[in-house]
């Protein structure tokens, strides 16, 4: 582990430094003679006096940990990742941190899908494990059927969550996280004992359009998760492709319109 992603580690466990300030820490760290006093000095700018002090006091508290994590400058950072708006400066994970490096494809979906996205995912995975890492976010329904079935088929899988890697959202797929933590990989822009809040979840959607080449979502509704990692993977020029559903079912409403807009719609799974 660099000592950049240490600092960085150490700045994040506070719970105070953002995203947006990490990623100046890491440009101001390619020409830096003494990182550690130079970000203090651009914290203490950024945030004024009072708050700073209250850093120091947190930062000062911390307890020395076995955390994992990579940088954006890393060797294991995927390029892709690095081409998106905002691309977390900081990556917690647990597992094989190589399957970063590799093609990926998210399927994602509404956490309510039917029987119906569980039958496309079953014939769709065993299609795509031999090529592709599949990634997707760990929640009920869709996400957590894209893990398990690129697991039955031995395949290799992502999951990105929305909390820090010792919690488990939701608390039903604490197992599953942890077969994915020894078979696969999972990661966060999080550090750890952080729970779960609702805007979490867009971010952690970037992260997953950002990783990967394609994006395949199955069945979501008008309002939807799965349609923001769609957006973001449109925004990002990736492909998008939905599979297509009845056009009186709230389910597919989502997939639909996505098609409607221009996704290219899936009904050949050999086709992908």
């Amino acid at each position: 582990m660099t000592k950049l992603t240490e600092l960085l580690i150490k700045c994040r466990m506070t719970g105070m430094v953002s995203n947006q300030i990490m990623l100046k820490i890491i440009k101001m760290s390619i020409n830096s003679d003494s990182l550690e006093s130079e970000t203090f000095h651009l914290l203490k700018d950024e945030w004024g006096l009072e708050k700073y002090s209250q850093f120091l006091l947190l930062l000062d508290n911390q307890q020395k940990t076995d955390i994992q994590a990579i940088n954006y400058l890393d060797s294991e950072y995927p390029q892709l990742l690095r081409t998106i708006y905002n691309p977390p400066a900081l990556l917690f994970f647990v597992g094989n941190i190589a399957l970063l490096k590799t093609d990926c494809v998210a399927i994602v979906g509404s956490r309510q899908a039917t029987n119906y996205s569980f039958r496309c995912i079953g014939g769709l995975v065993p299609r795509l494990v031999n090529r592709y890492t599949i990634v997707s976010g760990l929640a009920k329904g869709v996400d957590s059927w894209a893990h398990i079935h690129t697991l039955k088929n031995y395949g290799r899988t992502i999951a990105v969550i929305g909390c820090g890697l010792d919690e488990a959202y939701p608390k039903e797929n604490l197992a599953l996280q942890r077969e994915i933590m020894n078979n696969g990989l999972v990661i966060s822009e999080y550090p750890p004992h952080t729970g779960v809040q609702r805007f979490h979840f867009p971010q952690r959607n970037r992260i997953i359009a950002g990783l990967s080449q394609k994006v395949i979502v199955t069945e979501a509704k008008k309002r939807s998760g799965a349609l923001i990692t769609a957006d973001l993977a449109l925004e990002n020029n990736r492909e998008v492709l939905a599979i297509p559903g009845r056009i009186d079912d709230s389910h597919s409403a989502g997939c639909n319109n996505l098609i409607e807009e221009g996704a290219t719609p899936l009904i050949n799974f050999n086709n992908v």
